[in-house]
């Protein structure tokens, strides 16, 4: 997975994106007329704007060298902007993942527009289609596109089993057990911290209730000679 925007030039002989159609990726939206602001820089010229299942794809009318491309991995927040405060323009405006997070970005206002560009700094993207009247269903595609791309999850270590009987218990603060080495004994009670009183106590306290079990059972049953 590449994070941030990147350039994208793959074209067909009829000038669309060629897709990566061998890992199911298959074209959703196509929107003509739309201007791609990156950052803060000056809006580029028109071009099209293609959405797939995979990424967003921006290809320039005028120049078929040009265009941009951004998994929706890397599409961290994207919403319809309509305050003329904001943008100038109705677009679409999204924030990008660039997967390096010290990188300072050209987002910022005190960014030149006319400051040469680099893309693997760019954190925010606008979408600005000629009809503003297409904004409501080109984000309705991005979120149907977003949930087919769901964040990877890290994958979590394996949960130790702390579970272990009096006999374990007993046994491997005592040594009997060979395969217990010194990496396996502190995961026991009371070895956390180097305590062996602890787990002494624990395990004395275990004994002593299997004994107040049996004492109980011992008086059940003389109470039940008794009656009988």
């Amino acid at each position: 997975m590449t994070y941030g925007i990147r350039p994208f030039t793959n074209r067909s002989d009829d000038g669309a994106p060629i897709l990566d159609t061998n890992n199911n990726e298959r074209l959703m939206r196509v929107q003509p007329n739309v201007s791609i602001v990156l950052g803060n820089h000056a809006p580029e010229s028109n071009g099209t704007l293609y959405i797939s299942s995979k990424q967003v794809v921006w290809l320039s009318d005028a120049d078929r060298a040009k265009g941009y491309a951004v998994d929706f991995v890397s599409v961290s927040l994207h919403a319809v902007s309509r305050d003329p405060e904001a943008f100038e323009s109705p677009c679409i405006y999204t924030q990008i993942d660039t997967g390096d997070e010290d990188d300072e970005s050209e987002s910022s206002d005190s960014e030149s527009s006319e400051t040469p560009m680099d893309l693997s700094k760019i954190t925010e993207m606008r979408l600005v289609p000629s009809d503003p009247t297409q904004l409501d269903t080109i984000f309705e595609v991005f979120c149907e596109c977003a949930e087919l791309n769901p964040e990877p999850v890290e994958e979590e270590e394996e949960p130790h089993n702390w579970i272990f009987s009096a006999d374990q218990l007993g046994a491997g603060i005592d040594g009997d057990i060979p395969e217990w080495n010194d990496i396996q004994i502190p995961f026991t009670i009371g070895h956390a911290n180097g305590d062996d009183d602890l787990a002494s106590s624990v395990l004395e306290l275990q004994i002593n209730d299997q004994r107040f079990e049996d004492a109980e059972e011992m008086e059940s049953d003389n109470s039940d000679e008794h009656h009988h």
